[in-house]
């Protein structure tokens, strides 16, 4: 199963249950209630988070339009988990439960996930539930450094955060205690219970406004018409079984990630046998996470207007082999598993393409450009600024059958890219430059999207810790159909400075600039192809340099 990150409003009587602007409002108005409240600038202006709405089963209805598919598509399984192990009946108004358990939530200690039971009339008619990114839980800090799961931080099974409105202090004090960053850990933490007391309130306010006693019959509707839908989707596509491979730069050697793709009448098989076993590093994947992705690239094409509800979700099925690299299981280090979860839609578009020749777009950079930065251990009797930040950067994405990529664009993770004023004001970070990097879409008929360059410093007389685990640096984004390749990323410290690994632990001594560019994406199809009038639009922009005009696209001075 998996979720699309942008569903289409679910209308009733021409007012929005999920999305929209209507009276009640609804999922994505939930969601605003945690970017709006949240502390971090990661959940604040990057938007990594999920919100959605559930029915007395757990079964989801709705889910806000902002987030991100490794978000929200593990909340949807993760309710049915979480509802299970908590008796409804034990259940009072104004209870709410929590875990960031990585096989549970969304892939790695820093999800938290949580989950209100909704009252109306007494009882228990559903649930709300959101997700969101912390930015600092101790351990190793958000790096691939890790050897197993308590190398990463504090993990905390599923339990009462909230019982009858009163706040779980003592677990409060245990996860501040447990951070760089405690006031901002607590600052979201309060967010995330807004956002579900938000959701509950519109949920119930909702009901008593169509004169809804239950959601049985609703949900019911929801999930079976989607399903449905969904089902004659697939049912339209071409029957058989593809394979695809992709090479992915890994931590010290290339990984190789499989998959095949079976369409059959009513629902479609992803199958990542022969998939590489798990590193010794923290980019493992659990299978949530690596859920999530796949399906979320496969919706984008298959059934994109079907609201993501559980039946829309039911016909896409995931297997993996126990402790290959996308099937990690407990206590395998998982900190940094989206550099490969984020990797899938590139692995499985490479299947669909075999099938869909016309509709898939080509290779990006796919996994965002993640740096995370705090300051180094102090030693001794020196004492520092302690912080931890997140920043997020994106390169471009492949270029479509029929329009060129989208650059320093985030997909398949759909978060925005970090800001510079919020950057430098929240932490000990002046940001030189960030531009577009001209030659880095793949060539091609329809041009892939550019990636970006970044230089930063450190604005104090300190070191800083950078954690790496970013991919397409030694594998770029693939064309598709004749088109060229993406650039590669690149990471270095000052200009003339050597290539850093695309994963490891590196400080950022004072008066280094570290310098960042993203990749490319792939091109679609021959350059020689290329309409004239685009390209020189592309030489007008900076996006294409004259000389790479006449030695890959064959223009004329």
């Amino acid at each position: 199963m998996s979720v699309q990150a942008n569903a289409r409003p679910i209308i009733i009587k021409r007012k929005k249950v999920s999305g929209g602007d209507g009276h009640h409002g609804g999922a994505w108005k939930v969601a605003q209630a945690l970017i709006r409240a949240a502390f971090s600038p990661i959940v604040r202006e990057c938007g990594d988070i999920s919100a959605g709405i559930f029915d007395f089963e757990g079964r989801m209805l709705a889910q806000a339009v902002t987030g991100t598919p490794g978000h929200i598509n593990t909340m949807a399984e993760a309710v049915i988990t979480l509802r299970a192990q908590f008796p409804v009946q034990d259940m009072k108004p104004g209870d709410i439960y929590m875990t960031n358990d990585p096989w549970i939530a969304s892939g790695h200690l820093n999800d938290f996930l949580l989950l209100m039971p909704v009252f109306h009339t007494d009882r228990v008619i559903g649930f709300t539930s959101c997700t969101s990114h912390l930015v600092d839980l101790s351990g190793l800090g958000m790096g691939p450094e890790g050897s197993d799961i308590f190398d990463e931080g504090l993990l905390i099974p599923p339990c009462k955060l909230v019982s009858g409105g009163e706040v779980n202090a003592l677990l409060m004090d245990i996860v501040k205690a447990n951070s760089r960053e405690p006031v901002a850990n607590e600052g979201d933490i309060y967010a995330l219970i807004a956002c579900c007391e938000a959701g509950a309130t519109r949920l119930s306010a909702m009901m008593t406004e169509f004169g809804i006693d239950d959601l049985n019959a609703l949900s019911n509707y929801i999930i079976d018409t989607s399903h449905a839908a969904t089902v004659a989707a697939i049912a339209n596509l071409p029957k058989g079984t593809w394979h695809n491979t992709l090479t992915v730069d890994g931590y010290d050697s290339p990984n190789t990630l499989r998959a095949s793709l079976t369409i059959a009448e009513d629902h479609l098989l992803i199958d990542f046998t022969g998939t590489d076993p798990c590193s010794g590093k923290g980019i493992n994947v659990p299978l949530n996470y690596a859920t999530a992705y796949t399906v979320f690239a496969l919706r984008c094409i298959i059934g994109p207007e079907t609201p993501n509800t559980a039946g829309s979700l039911a016909p896409f099925r995931i297997a993996a082999p126990k402790g290959c690299i996308l099937n990690a299981q407990a206590p395998a280090p998982v900190a940094m598993r989206h550099t490969l979860g984020q990797m899938t839609p590139d692995l499985v578009y490479g299947c669909l393409s075999q099938a869909l020749p016309d509709i898939v777009p080509a290779e990006g950079a796919s996994c965002m450009y993640d740096l995370p930065l705090r300051n180094a251990p102090a030693t001794g009797a020196q004492s520092r600024e302690h912080f931890a930040v997140e920043l997020v950067f994106n390169g471009g994405t492949g270029a479509r059958p029929k329009l060129d990529g989208l650059s320093a664009t985030a997909f398949p993770s759909g978060v925005w890219g970090s800001q510079v004023e919020t950057t430098e004001a929240a932490a000990p970070v002046l940001i030189h430059r960030r531009e577009l990097r001209s030659d880095s879409g793949g060539a091609g008929r329809y041009r892939g999207g550019l990636g970006q360059r970044i230089e930063l410093s450190s604005s104090i007389d300190e070191e800083i810790m950078l954690f790496l685990s970013v991919e397409r640096v030694n594998t770029p984004a693939q064309g598709r159909y004749g088109g060229e390749n993406g650039a590669s990323g690149r990471i270095r410290l000052n200009e003339a400075g050597e290539n850093l690994p695309s994963k490891g632990e590196f400080r950022i001594m004072p008066g280094e600039t570290l310098i960042f560019e993203t990749p490319g994406g792939g091109g679609f199809g021959p350059p020689e192809e290329r309409c004239r009038d685009a390209l020189r639009r592309d030489i007008d922009a900076g996006h294409v340099s004259a000389e790479a005009a006449k030695i890959q696209y064959g223009a004329k001075s």
